[in-house]
């Protein structure tokens, strides 16, 4: 943004690519907010597929965009076959009257910081290792739906949400987590998965337990930050067993949620 002035604005243009995504629109929008002027969802259809790289440049970055200062890092590529990278936005500078900035990509240890890096941590449930590579803290977010109202009956309620196919969620297991409600935080213990104790085929989702919280959620929106893994999920012998688990996991929660203060 320090680029941005009187004489321009700074805009993310970032391209949907409609899968498994490690944030979505609407977290992106979040985290950018107040950071950057505009924010571009382009959406990656047929035609953006197959246009040849030189026409991008004209066509999105010089005649839609006004482009006057672009920033990509050094593995960008774009165009039809990624036949465009950071050097040829260079070659087309002075032509389309912009210039480039290449920004290298951060490193850990010997190894550079990639969304490829951080999909394999989070397949491990190492979530405290992907929050810092990410930078802040995963997290998944929807509305509270009904589930099969189990955890009611044993007496711990739960908030369930199904975040999306298009969102990569992390191991299947008990995290420790925090949860946002309407600005306000919350410890909170939650479960991704299938509840595989439960007959029945279900989708993959997040199923959390609020300390300290008595109000009724279904219907709010929620968002769910990962702090740690607690364990991976199990299937029990049955209910008195999983009610057993999660007096557990619950006091566990509690212990470690002390020991981030």
């Amino acid at each position: 943004r320090s680029y941005a002035g009187n004489d321009c604005v700074s805009v993310v243009c970032a391209f949907d690519m409609q899968r498994s995504c490690l944030m979505t629109k609407e977290e992106r929008k979040k985290l950018l907010a107040g950071k950057v002027d505009y924010l571009i969802d382009y959406p990656f259809t047929g035609d953006l597929m197959t246009m040849e790289a030189e026409r991008f440049i004209q066509k999105i970055l010089y005649e839609k965009l006004h482009a006057a200062h672009i920033v990509v890092g050094s593995d960008f590529s774009f165009g039809y076959r990624k036949r465009g990278d950071h050097q040829m936005l260079e070659r087309y500078a002075q032509k389309y009257d912009y210039t480039v900035d290449v920004v290298e990509k951060a490193r850990l240890g010997d190894r550079e910081i990639s969304s490829t890096y951080i999909r394999e941590e989070l397949a491990k449930g190492n979530i405290r290792k992907a929050n810092e590579l990410l930078g802040y803290e995963y997290r998944i977010s929807g509305q509270v739906v009904h589930g099969e109202h189990l955890g009611s009956t044993l007496g711990f309620p739960t908030a369930n949400i199904l975040p999306g196919i298009q969102k990569h969620l992390p191991a299947f297991g008990v995290y420790l987590s925090r949860t946002v409600i309407d600005g306000a935080s919350y410890g909170s213990i939650t479960n991704i998965g299938k509840k595989p104790t439960i007959a029945g085929e279900r989708p993959a989702g997040a199923e959390t337990y609020i300390y300290d919280l008595d109000e009724n959620l279904y219907g709010k929106k929620i968002e769910v930050h990962f702090l740690d893994f607690m364990r991976p999920e199990m299937k029990f012998s049955g209910v008195d067993e999983l009610k057993m688990q999660v007096l557990k996991d619950k006091e566990t929660g509690r212990k470690m949620h002390g020991a981030e203060r």
